[in-house]
């Protein structure tokens, strides 16, 4: 696998989810990436710069183009930290002080960091789309409603990819009426 195939895939991929997620410019799309799986190695026993180099370069200017923010959730030695733009940060929420590295953030993170214009570490945020390459668990950076979404890119490198976008909650029982905008259609009627 190349590092052109890894940027082309992660490219293709981010384009099908942002297709389906259907996001708006200031909304924050987040990646979990393990340049180690991505490589066919143990998630964090294999890290990769250029690996994660080549996703950063793939999906990048793509979001950019969009107006959507970037977060790279940091590996588990920086208890799944987020990298971001402090611009895309709402007031109030509170940044931490660490700087990700090879084994310590992890590779994709500490690319993000070094690209970021104003780069800050948050220890969550609350995403409206995200792509997990390499089973590195992003859940816990969406928001509260999660809809897997279905691509055709299953693999980046040799790394599994799983996406999610997000939904407004439903409230109100049988007689609420919901905004199928809103909702992305999952209202079933």
């Amino acid at each position: 696998m190349t590092y052109e195939e890894i940027r082309e895939q992660a490219a293709h991929a981010v384009t099908e989810l942002l297709a389906v997620a259907k996001l708006n410019k200031g909304d924050i799309f987040v990646i979990g990436c393990s340049s180690s799986e991505i490589k066919g190695a143990h998630i964090g026993k294999g890290s990769d710069i250029d690996a994660a180099k080549a996703v950063y370069e793939g999906v990048m200017p793509i979001l950019r183009e969009k107006g959507i923010f970037l977060a790279a959730q940091c590996c588990e030695h920086l208890n799944r930290a987020v990298i971001v733009e402090k611009a895309a940060l709402l007031p109030g929420i509170e940044i931490a002080n660490v700087v990700p590295q090879l084994h310590a953030g992890g590779s994709f993170a500490m690319t993000v960091y070094q690209n970021a214009e104003h780069p800050v570490a948050v220890e969550e945020i609350k995403a409206d789309a995200g792509m997990d390459i390499g089973d590195t668990l992003i859940g816990m950076q969406l928001k509260r409603v999660a809809v897997p979404v279905r691509i055709s890119v299953k693999k980046i490198g040799e790394a599994n990819v799983v996406c999610a976008r997000t939904r407004p909650k439903f409230i109100g029982g049988s007689r609420a009426v919901y905004d199928d905008v809103l909702s992305g259609g999952d209202i079933k009627r």
